[in-house]
This record gives C-alpha cells, sequence and structure tokens, in this order.
C-alpha cells in the first residue's frame, strides 16, 4: 500500500498559518516577489525574531502581512518608512524591511522616502513598482509613464514620471538596485546583499498589474507583461555602452549604487 504526501511550497514554512493561498490577483507579479524575499531569508538561514517588517497601503503590502510569520506592522498610507524608522531607533539591532508599492512610497510617502535616504538609515526597502495604484481602482502614480490613460487621467498621464532610483540615490542611499519580475534570482541576491548592508538600501522591483496598468495601458496578460519586462531589461553593465536614445522605453537593471554607509546617529 501507497500513501501520498501533499505537495508543500519550499518557502511555505515562513508563513502565518492558513495564509498559503494568497489573494493576489491572477498575473500579479507580487508572488513572485514575495517567494524571491523569502529565499533570501532561507539562502541566509534567517531567524525571523531578528526582524520587523513594515508595509503600507497598497497591494505590495499584503506581501508582508498577513502573509510572512514575522513581526509585522500594516501601517497608514505612505507612512511605513516613519514607522520603520521609530522601529529601528527604539530596536537598533532589529532588521527592519520596507515592502510597499511605488505609490504608497512615492506619492504620500515621498517625504519619508527622501529623508530616510538623506539619513541613510539601516534599512531595507523593497519598492513593488507596478506603475499605477493598482489596489484602489487605477489612478495615475508618481511612476505612471507619460500619455498612458489610467482611471484619473483620462486624456493621458502628464509629465515624466520618476526615476526612484535615481531619486534615492541623489538623496542619500548607499545601496540601490532594480529588477524586474523577470529577474527573481537576482531579486533574491539583492535581498541578501541589502540585508547585509549598513544603511539605507533599496530595490525597486518592476511589476506586472495586468488588472488596471496592463489593461489601461495595452499591454495585456500578466504573461505578456512580464515577456515585456524581460526583453526590455538592459544590464547595468551593457546600458553604459548605449547611447541614452536607446535606452527610451528600457530599464536599466542591476546594482546601480553599491558604497559604504555613512555613520549617523540615525541609525545609518
Amino acid at each position: 500500500m501507497t500513501t501520498t504526501q501533499e505537495a508543500r511550497h519550499p518557502m511555505a514554512k515562513y508563513l502565518r498559518p492558513g495564509a498559503e493561498v494568497t489573494t493576489f490577483c491572477p498575473g500579479c507579479g507580487d508572488g513572485m516577489i514575495a517567494h524571491s524575499v523569502l529565499r533570501a531569508l532561507d539562502d541566509d538561514g534567517a531567524d525571523l525574531d531578528d526582524f520587523a517588517f513594515v508595509c503600507g497601503i497598497g497591494c505590495a503590502g499584503w506581501i508582508p502581512s498577513p502573509y510572512i510569520n514575522v513581526d509585522t506592522l500594516h501601517t497608514t498610507h505612505g507612512r511605513p518608512l516613519a514607522f520603520a524608522t521609530g522601529v529601528k531607533l527604539a530596536q537598533p539591532d532589529t532588521k527592519v524591511v520596507v515592502i510597499s508599492g511605488d505609490g504608497d512610497l512615492t506619492a504620500i510617502g515621498g517625504n519619508h522616502l527622501i529623508h530616510a535616504a538623506r539619513r541613510d538609515m539601516d534599512l531595507t526597502v523593497i519598492c513593488v513598482n507596478n506603475r499605477i495604484y493598482g489596489m484602489t481602482g487605477g489612478q495615475v502614480a508618481p511612476t505612471t509613464p507619460e500619455g498612458v490613460k489610467t482611471a484619473t487621467t483620462p486624456y493621458g498621464a502628464e509629465g515624466r514620471p520618476f526615476d526612484l532610483c535615481r531619486l534615492v540615490e541623489a538623496a542619500g542611499a548607499t545601496y540601490v538596485a532594480r529588477w524586474t519580475t523577470a529577474q527573481p534570482r537576482f531579486i533574491t541576491r539583492s535581498v541578501k546583499r541589502a540585508l547585509a548592508h549598513k544603511g539605507f538600501a533599496f530595490i525597486e522591483v518592476m511589476s506586472q498589474c495586468p488588472v488596471h496598468f496592463g489593461k489601461l495601458s495595452g499591454e495585456g496578460s500578466g504573461a505578456h507583461m512580464h515577456d515585456i519586462m524581460r526583453d526590455n531589461s538592459v544590464p547595468l553593465r551593457r546600458a553604459a555602452g548605449l547611447d541614452p536614445a536607446d535606452l527610451d522605453g528600457k530599464w536599466v537593471v542591476g546594482e546601480l549604487t553599491h558604497v559604504a554607509a555613512v555613520p549617523s546617529a540615525a541609525g545609518g
């Protein structure tokens, strides 16, 4: 007589009981990012008791809360970095990780972002950039490409979108990386390096939102959006030899900044 054992995801051991079935939309990249983050913790043999995860309001906020079985603060909109700063100042030995979306971190939360980077706070920030407000109906975000029609820009988004990596680098971040969901192993590697970095570490992950951005921009399904990100990712070394015009509409991916942190009283 043979017995069968139900297959279980290798990262399920880090999830809260009952959280193995997610509410992410079909085709969303958040599940892929969650796996890459958990893989980094697993590779390092991390003890989740040493961590605190902080998130704001939005689709990406559901990655740590309620799924990861770790101390978590699910905070008010735009304020995860303010809460994370408080946690780090109160518990300097705790590894504080912020996972949130581009709208949450760079619109209402934009000032918290640039000042946390300016202070070179010892925080790891993972910004899931789907280029739109995905959870609240598909409104324009600071990262929405010019001309894309959204729920709040029926005639097309105006103005150039933020380059988030350049923004935090200029503000003072000492570790900055960008990847897309088409490079999950590199996301894992960057998370491991960001956690080991003493200072403000910022990882931007371009992610697909087929429900809103894919529909409104014409990029279509999650699988098609994934392929677009894969085909339009340019490694940093190759990008250095290209004319800026050749990079229009592309994502330069890699570790864009990695320097020693500047010691500060704020936890850097």
